[in-house]
């Protein structure tokens, strides 16, 4: 062991749209919304994470809150580099440091991302002290999460339906084999509902009521097992622009996010088309896998099954798939040979 190994931290990060994860001694240590509040006359950071997140929708002219990274990649380059460096002196065993330690970190990125925004997430990660910086793909990371032995030559199907973007992938001997990456997850979920709102009682809501009501009663079914309550909605009536209140059910969000999960249901078709025909029969076997946020979402499971007559499992915990595989990616680092250097 070298004096560098010594000083050297390792650390996996699930570089979320929505939520930033890291892994760090083979625990979740941060598990933050990824959200900077910005000064907009200095461009000084204020706040990152769940204190920037209250603040969102909130602010006055001197404050702007910002999301760094849209449909999984880097938009603002600035203010993702603030979030990572905030968030990497949070984690207990560096924060508080004499000496900032090196950092060994891999990271997971969308798999149809470009070459140019590889290089952000590398540029982003190796501003904050990384000495050695892996990339691996996230359905690969959610596959490795969710339990999948992915170096086996079996296939597998696995969907992680994030913030940004849902990633459906067949994954066989250490290597994704078809993927594709559409950009309609939980955001365009949030906003659907937000729309359907407008459009249909007038009601204006902010971004977070809407996550907030899709939460509690988001579903993709008209028909689900459970009954769940209707929920108050507050927001400002358009006509009026007074502020009022409605009860909102799970049918009626089934019906704003019917369109977009048609559109997932269409990706998941065609990357079952494109398999190979060995790999779809071990699919037809083993299953899909759901991962991300999205997969809590009541009803998705089934309404998959019914379209591609397949067992649909969702993951537990599938908040964290993609930061558990990244994990375990960093752990066996050097058996795994299909981290990106």
């Amino acid at each position: 062991m070298s004096l560098f190994d010594m000083f050297t931290q390792e650390i996996a990060i699930d570089l979320g749209t929505a939520n930033t994860l890291i892994i760090h001694n083979n625990k979740i240590v941060i598990d933050q919304p990824s959200i900077v509040a910005i000064e907009r006359s200095t461009g000084r950071p204020i706040a990152v994470g769940e204190q920037a997140k209250h603040m969102q929708g909130k602010t006055h002219e001197d404050i702007k809150t910002i999301r760094p990274l849209k449909d999984g990649v880097i938009a603002d380059f600035h203010a993702s580099e603030h979030m990572i460096k905030e968030f990497i002196k949070k984690i207990p065993g560096i924060k508080g440091r004499f000496i900032q330690p090196a950092l060994r970190i891999v990271i997971c990125i969308p798999s149809g991302i470009t070459e140019v925004e590889k290089r952000a997430v590398r540029d982003s990660a190796q501003k904050v002290n990384a000495k050695e910086v892996r990339l691996i793909y996230e359905p690969m990371a959610a596959a490795i999460g969710v339990g999948i032995d992915v170096q086996k030559p079996e296939g597998n199907m696995i969907i992680d339906i994030g913030g940004g973007t849902t990633e459906i992938a067949v994954v066989a001997l250490g290597g994704i084999v078809c993927d594709k990456s559409v950009k309609i997850a939980g955001d365009v979920f949030t906003n659907d509902i937000a729309y359907f709102l407008r459009t249909h009682h007038n009601l204006y809501i902010g971004e977070r009521t809407a996550e907030r009501v899709k939460i509690e009663v988001g579903s993709a079914v008209e028909d689900l097992d459970v009954d769940i309550d209707d929920i108050p909605v507050q927001g400002r009536d358009l006509i009026t622009g007074k502020p009022k209140e409605i009860m909102v059910g799970y049918k009626e969000i089934a019906r704003a996010l019917d369109k977009s999960i048609i559109r997932i249901e269409d990706s998941v078709m065609e990357t079952l088309s494109l398999t190979p025909p060995e790999l779809a029969a071990d699919i037809y076997k083993t299953g899909i896998y759901l991962a991300g946020g999205g997969a809590l979402l009541r009803g998705l499971a089934d309404r998959l099954h019914k379209k591609t007559g397949l067992p649909v499992f969702v993951a537990e915990d599938p908040l964290r798939a993609v930061v558990r595989g990244t994990g375990i990616a960093l752990k066996n680092m050097d058996k795994f040979n299909f981290l990106i250097k």
